[in-house]
């Protein structure tokens, strides 16, 4: 479903389709979000609960804590361009709340994206493209058919990529580097260990 050639779409055409309709705004143009794969949706959750244990919490004590995150929130960078993450983080320090409405009009300092072939290009190309000029500090694309990971850093050069990683690594990834990763665990291949 595509917003009208002669308007670019807003946040509010996205209220009017209804709570029901998955849908961003991607350089003015509503864009349907499909139904996650299995795959998809057991990364997503796999991702989740990695970092929802060490990095959701107040900072100190066993793990690293200062983050808030959140799957599926919609965030807008700019007028005609609103995202669904499938999840994003905010650092505490400098959100000591955790981000609420909609849409989130703070930017996250992470956002991963789990690839789908109906959105391969829209998170490679076209939203790499909006994360690098609105200076998200990391961004991370994770394959779950191919089973890898990549790390992307922002450099005023534009995003440089610190970190390629497949299912039977052990990464320190950025920004969550405090911690080694075992990357099968991202896509539920392992468990997570404490």
């Amino acid at each position: 479903m595509a917003a009208p050639s002669s308007k670019r779409a807003t946040f509010d055409d996205l209220l009017a389709l209804g709570h029901d309709v998955r849908a961003e705004v991607i350089h003015g143009t509503i864009v349907e979000k499909a139904s996650p794969s299995g795959e998809h949706g057991s990364t997503q959750a796999s991702v989740v609960a990695a970092f929802i244990r060490r990095f959701q919490r107040r900072p100190g004590g066993r793990w690293p804590g200062g983050w808030w995150f959140a799957t599926e929130a919609e965030v807008e960078y700019e007028t005609h361009e609103i995202y669904v993450h499938d999840v994003a983080g905010w650092r505490r320090e400098r959100m000591p709340a955790r981000p609420t409405g909609r849409p989130i009009r703070v930017r996250p300092d992470w956002t991963c994206e789990i690839l789908s072939p109906s959105n391969a290009k829209r998170d490679l190309v076209d939203k790499f493209q909006v994360l690098q000029r609105c200076v998200i500090p990391h961004y991370w694309v994770i394959d779950p058919i191919e089973q890898t990971l990549i790390v992307h850093c922002w450099q005023p050069a534009g995003y440089l990529v610190v970190l390629t990683a497949a299912a039977g690594d052990v990464v320190r990834a950025e920004p969550f580097d405090a911690v080694e990763l075992r990357v099968a665990t991202l896509f539920g291949l392992e468990e997570d260990e404490e």
